[in-house]
């Protein structure tokens, strides 16, 4: 039977601000990305997110972002290398000791918003973040936009690497995200949302914004935590793959 894993990004919330349904999705997905408490979480929310998982038998998996609790880490930051690389170096390090810690293993690094956005697109920052990631575990996998130069550079160092495809995001022409600024750049829709997967995974392609076909290659989806959606859009999903006997299963 083939199998797909599910990811989303969680572990959001920070201290009274309360983000998402963490515990309702954690039931319907096979890889958790928690937020390191640089855009998002801090070290109780972390903590919860990491147990929640380990009960659910979900895979543990770090979700580095720029230092901007304000901006939720979806502004751009102009780092040094040195820079990126220790913010990257930090977070992910602390993922994974907490993990071990609290009797888990974390499987895989993702990073968040604009830093994600960012090295998609320039592989001298994408190599940035892959090394910080070998540097903490060479086993650790760097989930990454699928096709994108952050898929290139994993390749590049022997870093274990996992395209990733977007549920509930609209695709450019040349297959990047559109730009959460743009009107009809989040779907809502879950008959969209579940369409846009079964392309991808039946076709191996997306259809963009504008209508264009574009080639890609699913080894994850992702539901984003912090769309209204997202456990409506899980539940879906899971149904839907269940019909074509897909199993939802880690990437690990």
């Amino acid at each position: 039977m083939k199998s797909i894993d599910i990811n989303c990004d969680l572990g959001e919330s920070f201290g009274h601000y309360h983000l998402g349904n963490d515990k309702e999705i954690l039931k319907h997905i096979s890889s958790a990305n928690i937020a390191c408490g640089f855009h998002a979480g801090d070290p109780l929310v972390i903590k919860n997110t990491i147990e929640a998982a380990l009960s659910e038998g979900v895979s543990l998996g770090a979700h580095p972002g720029f230092p901007d609790l304000n901006g939720f880490g979806r502004r751009v930051m102009k780092l040094t290398d040195d820079e990126l690389y220790s913010c990257v170096l930090y977070q992910v390090s602390v993922l994974k000791s907490m993990a071990e810690a609290l009797g888990g293993t974390l499987k895989h690094v993702k990073p968040h918003g604009a830093m994600y956005n960012m090295a998609a697109i320039d592989v001298k920052m994408a190599l940035v973040i892959a090394r910080a990631i070998q540097q903490v575990d060479d086993q650790l996998m760097l989930v990454g936009l699928a096709n994108s130069e952050m898929i290139k550079a994993a390749q590049m160092i022997d870093l274990p690497v996992c395209n990733e495809v977007f549920a509930d995001r609209r695709y450019t022409d040349n297959g990047f995200l559109v730009p959460r600024s743009h009107d009809g750049a989040v779907i809502h829709d879950e008959a969209v949302c579940v369409q846009q997967v079964r392309d991808m995974l039946f076709n191996n392609e997306v259809t963009s914004i504008n209508g264009k076909q574009v080639a890609i290659k699913a080894d994850t989806i992702c539901i984003h935590g912090d769309n209204a959606e997202a456990l409506q859009f899980a539940k879906k999903l899971n149904a839907s793959l269940a019909d074509e006997d897909i199993i939802v299963s880690s990437i690990n």
